[in-house]
């Protein structure tokens, strides 16, 4: 039986989305985040304006599938190229092309090469958007002034509320203990 996930609503009626605070450093922030991923939360991300050094280590972030995935779609693609071709040259249309046995493996190379490639390629963009939950034409984060920031000189840290361990209260208190300011609710979701 799934687990009925809390919903907190704020005094406006709107369900909330989680809490946001900011940091000064990439140092600062980075600590934040090995404290958060320790504190046991799964549901929450790092904004920055630029890559930090090591900040997937310090979130707990396990590595994608989308690589295996995408290899297992590309060999089945190029897998089904080669039977196709099989199929079609060996099977169903029987020709002696140059002399060759029916079905020789060697004329199925190139189209099975490429329908490798196709299919891998194709499976990527499909994989990245499905893993990625896009798309998505608004999100909460957006509504808030202070979180556009992020794009330009501002470190921040959002605990969602689809989290087990959250709670309003309990989440901003740590997030004040790791020295996070301006911390704010997020309403919307």
């Amino acid at each position: 039986m799934a687990k009925q996930r809390k919903v907190y609503v704020t005094e406006s009626g709107e369900n909330v989305y989680g809490v946001i605070a900011e940091f000064a450093t990439p140092a600062d922030i980075y600590h934040a985040a090995e404290k958060v991923r320790d504190a046991g939360y799964s549901q929450w991300d790092v904004y920055a304006p630029f890559p930090i050094h090591g900040i997937d280590e310090a979130m707990g972030q396990k590595r994608t599938k989308l690589p295996l995935a995408c290899a297992l779609i590309g060999l089945a693609g190029a897998g089904l190229g080669f039977l196709m071709q099989y199929w079609m040259s060996g099977v169903n249309y029987q020709l002696v092309v140059q002399g060759k046995p029916y079905g020789p493996w060697e004329p199925f190379v190139p189209i099975t090469f490429e329908l490798g490639i196709l299919f891998t390629a194709f499976s990527a963009l499909i994989c990245m958007l499905a893993f990625n939950g896009l798309p998505r034409h608004n999100h909460p984060l957006l509504r808030k002034e202070r979180f556009l920031s992020c794009s330009d000189d501002t470190l921040a840290i959002c605990i969602e509320s689809a989290d087990d361990k959250f709670d309003p209260d309990q989440t901003r208190a740590m997030l004040e203990r790791l020295g996070g300011k301006n911390i704010d609710l997020v309403e919307g979701d």
